[in-house]
């Protein structure tokens, strides 16, 4: 119940932004081509760019949910990952590139702004749209990060949309504040490069937001492991047992937003019978599951302190191949 409860958050989050977006593109550019502003331009061309990255989530959201099969054991939920650095590129390419090239192309053309009162218009209700936008992403993200910091939660967040979102219309408050003041400023001092310069600063707001988002995404697509206090809790399960010796390591992986990996290497005592150890695994195994609802694989492997020692990987956790 509480996954269904979370993708419908999230689903509304998404599908407001998208709506808000879309709205907001087009006034954007209707401004432009009337008033002739080029931060105006570009901040159609951000808003636009911002809808395509929503689609692409929603998809992503809908492709990772598919159920594991021969091909994918593990499931498909790191398909999401995937589309979210693909939104990541998006975000650099289609919205900082275009808003630097358009910048820089309109300090060297310059020309006047006709009529700033539309874009002003535009721009108030803009904000106010993505306002709303952004405050529905900030209570989704609050919900779910519990006692962490912001950036804490960034960083151990394993569900992108979510902080995806919020970064988006962040930058997008950021931009049309930079927008508004471009073309304030073009006007005041009779400079339409000024103008210019406001688009470039706008694409350098959302280079640095792609370069962040590209990061966090990169890491969830080649795997982290669960938050380490899960990973301390399924530790705490095995020691505890008192035909365990010894616990060589828990390693884990996020296979998809909702769905951890669990391979545990223990030290059985050697006077455990074989029935009985297969016993004891399945029983841990109920155990470890109740420290989250999110485990959904545990590969308990008996293993002995000195061979544990011998084969240790530098690398925790390792990489789970699908094959």
């Amino acid at each position: 119940m509480a996954k269904t409860s979370g993708h419908f958050r999230h689903n509304i989050v998404l599908y407001g932004a998208l709506a808000a977006n879309l709205g907001i593109a087009i006034a954007k550019f209707v401004a432009a081509g009337i008033g002739g502003s080029s931060a105006m331009a570009t901040e159609g061309v951000h808003s636009l760019v911002d809808s395509g990255n929503q689609l692409l989530l929603l998809y992503g959201q809908k492709r990772g949910e598919r159920p594991p099969d021969a091909a994918h054991p593990f499931g498909y939920g790191r398909e999401l990952y995937f589309w979210a650095f693909v939104v990541a590129i998006l975000i650099f390419a289609g919205g900082a590139g275009i808003s630097i090239y358009e910048g820089i192309a309109h300090i060297r053309e310059p020309h006047p702004i006709a009529d700033p009162s539309l874009s002003y218009i535009i721009l108030s209700i803009a904000f106010a749209m993505e306002g709303t936008s952004w405050a529905l992403a900030v209570k989704e993200f609050n919900a779910s990060r519990g006692d962490q910091n912001w950036w804490q939660a960034v960083r151990r967040s394993k569900d992108p949309p979510g902080f995806i979102v919020l970064f988006e219309d962040s930058a997008a408050l950021v931009g049309l504040i930079i927008a508004a003041l471009g073309i304030w400023a073009s006007g005041y001092f009779a400079d339409p490069r000024l103008d210019g310069a406001a688009s470039v600063l706008i694409g350098l707001v959302l280079a640095t937001v792609a370069i962040l988002l590209a990061r966090e995404s990169k890491g969830l697509l080649i795997g982290e492991a669960a938050d380490p206090e899960l990973i301390d809790a399924l530790r705490v399960v095995l020691d505890r047992d008192p035909n365990i010796t010894g616990v060589n390591h828990v390693r884990t992986i996020h296979t998809g937003p909702n769905s951890i990996f669990v391979a545990a290497s223990v030290d059985f005592a050697d006077d455990l019978p074989m029935g009985e150890a297969e016993t004891l695994i399945e029983q841990l195994e109920t155990q470890m599951k109740t420290s989250s609802p999110k485990i959904t694989s545990i590969y308990i492997r008996p293993e002995k302190r000195e061979e544990a020692v011998l084969s240790r990987e530098p690398i925790n956790p390792p990489a789970v191949s699908a094959d």
